[in-house]
């Protein structure tokens, strides 16, 4: 990564963070208005088209070495989901998990941790940038989220993926994680659904038994204790429309990479 996309990373971080402490001070009447919807789908069709025009997708993130890893690496938001079903997977060292896989496929399949970790894999030591400005650097580990979608073959009509969380965002526990990515990203060489943090097995604190790392963006893209997984081609009917809880709660945006 060079300076100019460490610094469009930061400036997005910084301008992410700004907008949602604006919501959360009673700018949020804005979105229940007509026009201010459009304004904001507007720029992020703006937004995205810039990102394709001036930078590869296909590129990588930097990574780094042993050498450069943080002393921890922090648990930020969910630090263990507070539902039952969660908790009996984890009593269980998550022994009955099973990630399902659905929507535009032609084979939908559910994975074991054990089938998960039979997947081709990748190991890599990269950096999280996270929207409230934090940053670290860690070695994950993690099944290849091309190799999985190769087994599940993609409809035509497919464009997005969707991961569906175990952790609840509301006090009924009704309300739960979600976020998505294109297919772009989805079979970008970085993409893995990780299941190892610095050579150990992922900590609940962390996302276990499975969190997406997709290098390219910032850490809320990142979601932790993925336990579906759905193809789609439109996010028409999904939660707020936007493809994600922060995008569709807060504003966020949807692409939040570089």
């Amino acid at each position: 990564m060079d300076d100019n996309q460490k610094a469009r990373r930061r400036f997005l971080a910084r301008t992410l963070g700004a907008a949602g402490t604006l919501a959360l001070g009673g700018c949020e009447r804005l979105s229940h208005t007509e026009w201010f919807p459009k304004v904001l789908s507007g720029a992020e069709v703006a937004s995205s088209a810039v990102a394709h025009a001036v930078t590869s997708r296909r590129s990588m993130a930097q990574e780094f070495t042993e050498a450069d890893r943080s002393p921890s690496f922090r648990s930020n938001g969910t630090a263990k989901p507070d539902t039952d079903d969660y908790r009996t997977l984890a009593a269980s060292a998550f022994a009955g998990y099973k990630l399902e896989v659905d929507g535009l496929v032609d084979r939908p399949s559910s994975f074991s941790l054990a089938e998960l970790r039979a997947l081709p894999s990748r190991t890599q030591i990269t950096r999280h940038d996270c929207v409230e400005g934090w940053s670290a650097i860690a070695k994950w580990k993690g099944a290849r989220l091309s190799a999985l979608l190769e087994a599940v073959r993609p409809k035509a009509e497919a464009r997005f993926v969707v991961f569906y969380c175990a952790d609840p965002m509301d006090d009924d526990g009704t309300d739960f994680y979600y976020e998505s990515i294109d297919f772009e990203d989805a079979f970008h060489p970085q993409t893995i659904l990780a299941y190892d943090l610095n050579d150990a097995v992922l900590p609940v604190a962390n996302g276990a038994p499975i969190r997406l790392r997709v290098e390219r963006q910032l850490g809320y893209k990142h979601a932790k204790y993925v336990m579906r997984i759905e193809l789609v081609d439109s996010f028409a009917e999904i939660e707020g429309g936007k493809g994600g809880y922060w995008e569709d709660s807060q504003g966020y945006a949807w692409f939040a990479g570089i």
